[in-house]
């Protein structure tokens, strides 16, 4: 029977081991006149008359202290979790402005004190521009009243930029920020800028309301969207305005209370259009004389080699490794140069890479490995493999340098045949294959005839022909092969456009059924096939990189491009993410047209 008791013993001493926390939290920043919300949270059951409140210097307490408690117990694969939380809440009023600390608060669990952290909190004084608290009661109810309780300064959108001056290729943090002093419900559409003359890439990342001073005033803001801007031309760029559609909550008292159970409220919805100004960055070139080695980087990296043994058997292959790492335009960092011998075989450069977007640029690493085969013995000396970035911070190139590779090539131990080049001897000397070849004998011969030559008889001439015959069937029978390839090719990209289009129609389908998922799916799949059969890309090496690559190649221009990537990201985020059905449409003729000007300006 004591058997039974060991699940609870075990889940009795899970709970004692659950670490104590006691917390403190209340706004940053408020407004003179203006109730402060301070709460005290901690996930255990306090001791009884433990609780210690601060003295709150510099407020008024005017309600509390007030007790929430909550408990929830879960139990995952046989584990059991309980979360308690005991919350002591104050509403206090600034008595002036100034900066004022929240002290420590104590309590004591189990006998064992716990101390919050002190908080300090800003008071501002807003002057005459102050209004009344966000969610406020008016006695006003008409339209009019109800449109004026929410001031044209209440609610304010902002596009803030981390800098106004930066080289080109150089990460710029651009949020789109909200600032609202009035109680919001939610948006009707927005319209965000497509930054042209920029590569935008944004950042997913989920942030808390906070309150900030802006004009003097006090609001709470929320950032709406987050990119990260890099530079692809030099001069003066406009980011043309964005725009969103907001919808504020205003409580008013009713004109007409109810006779029996008094006086009541009416809750009214005011629509907002708020646009942002437009914004100018100034983006200076990178300054003459780059390095041969400078492919674009700009950042800051470090760069580290593997090499491959240093003994190698000929017709063996190997591998160069280099990793480059670091905060900046990580993205179009391209693989550094490396020359081998002619009597190497190199083969296609293998990337892996792995980037985490920050607000500082994108952070991470590219791995470049060089796969080669070494044909020839001897001993080579490889030079090492450059990389060069530049510095926006010291305004300058800094070049990295791996390390000097020695390869000694022996002979094939598979017994395989190796050609060896022996350098420094003269004709007279020279060695090749294990056999000794003695230079020819200099002055005149005596060499008489045996047999009549080979040369200019029948079977010469017999088997000249032959020879020519079957390369002649060779180089047809070869061409036409080329030929039926490119067919295949040129046939691929033709109903690369009649593919689209049909997969454009099954994604109206979807769209009309509101099947957001099946339309974001069909659509990747019209954008990535035609992008496959109009390129003869393979379907494994379809990125975005390699798309842009091929449409640099062609003459497409830059803003055409970044269209492509823009819908693919649009359509990879809201494939998962809900989504409104007006916002489907705009994906679809988006992708109508980016196919059409595609299609015109190859055809030129």
């Amino acid at each position: 029977m004591w058997l039974l008791f060991l699940p609870v013993l075990f889940h009795t001493a899970a709970f004692a081991d659950e670490k104590v926390t006691f917390e403190v939290k209340a706004p940053m920043m408020v407004a003179k006149g203006e109730a402060v919300r301070v709460e005290f949270t901690l996930n255990a059951k306090p001791d009884d008359n433990s609780f210690v409140a601060p003295s709150f210097e510099g407020f008024d307490v005017i309600a509390g202290p007030a007790v929430s408690r909550g408990s929830s117990i879960q139990i995952i694969n046989g584990q059991m979790t309980r979360n308690s939380s005991y919350t002591i809440t104050y509403v206090l009023l600034p008595q002036q402005e100034g900066t004022f600390t929240i002290g420590a608060a104590t309590a004591r669990v189990d006998k064992t004190e716990y101390r919050t952290k002190t908080l300090p909190i800003e008071v501002v004084d807003e002057g005459q521009t102050g209004q009344s608290a966000p969610g406020g009661s008016s006695s006003g109810s008409s339209p009019a009243d109800v449109q004026q309780q929410v001031g044209k300064d209440d609610i304010l959108l902002r596009m803030e930029l981390s800098r106004r001056t930066a080289f080109k290729g150089e990460p710029i943090r651009a949020a789109l920020k909200l600032y609202y002093r009035v109680n919001l419900v939610g948006d009707s559409g927005s319209k965000l800028p497509t930054f042209n003359g920029f590569w935008a890439q944004e950042i997913e990342r989920q942030q808390q309301p906070q309150r900030e001073r802006y004009n003097g005033r006090v609001y709470e803001t929320q950032i709406v969207r987050e990119y990260l801007l890099y530079p692809q031309q030099s001069g003066v760029i406009t980011i043309e305005p964005a725009e969103l559609n907001v919808i504020a909550q205003v409580v008013v008292q009713s004109p007409n209370p109810d006779p029996f159970f008094g006086g009541g409220h009416e809750v009214y919805d005011v629509r907002r259009s708020l646009r942002t100004s437009p914004v100018e960055v100034t983006v200076r070139d990178l300054p003459a004389g780059a390095p041969e080695s400078f492919s674009g980087a700009v950042g800051k990296f470090t760069m580290s080699s593997n090499l491959p043994a240093s003994t190698l058997a000929a017709n063996s292959a190997a591998t160069y490794t280099v990793k480059i790492a670091g905060t900046g335009n990580l993205s179009f960092v391209q693989a550094p140069k490396l020359t081998l011998p002619s009597s190497f075989e190199q083969y296609n450069v293998k990337t892996t890479e792995s980037m985490n977007t920050t607000a500082a640029g994108t952070t991470g690493y590219r791995q470049f490995e060089y796969p080669f085969i070494a044909r020839a013995e001897g001993e080579y000396e490889i030079p090492p493999v450059e990389f060069t970035y530049f510095n926006p911070d010291t305004k300058q190139y800094v070049t990295l340098s791996a390390q000097q590779m020695t390869l000694d090539v022996t002979p094939d131990a598979g017994g395989g045949s190796a050609q060896q080049v022996v350098t420094g001897l003269s004709k007279e000397d020279v060695k090749l294959l294990g056999q000794d070849i003695r230079f020819i004998k200099l002055g005149r011969g005596n060499l008489h005839l045996q047999r009549p030559p080979f040369m200019g008889s029948a079977l010469y001439f017999l088997l000249l022909a032959l020879i020519v015959a079957l390369f002649g069937g060779a180089y047809v029978a070869l061409r036409k092969r080329i030929r039926d390839r490119q067919n295949v090719v040129l046939m691929r990209g033709k109903r690369a456009n009649k593919v689209a289009v049909q997969r454009f129609r099954i994604a109206m389908q979807y769209m009309k059924a509101e099947n957001r998922h099946a339309f974001y799916e069909e659509m990747l799949r019209a954008l990535w096939g035609y992008m496959g059969d109009k390129f003869n890309i393979p379907v494994a090496n379809l990125t975005k990189e390699n798309v842009r690559e091929e449409l640099h190649k062609r003459g497409v221009p830059q803003e055409l491009s970044q269209c492509f990537s823009d819908l693919i990201s649009q359509c990879d985020e809201a494939q998962y993410s809900p989504v409104a059905g007006a916002r489907m449409s705009d994906i679809y003729n988006e992708g109508v047209e980016f196919i059409s000007k595609l299609e015109s300006v190859i055809k030129k």
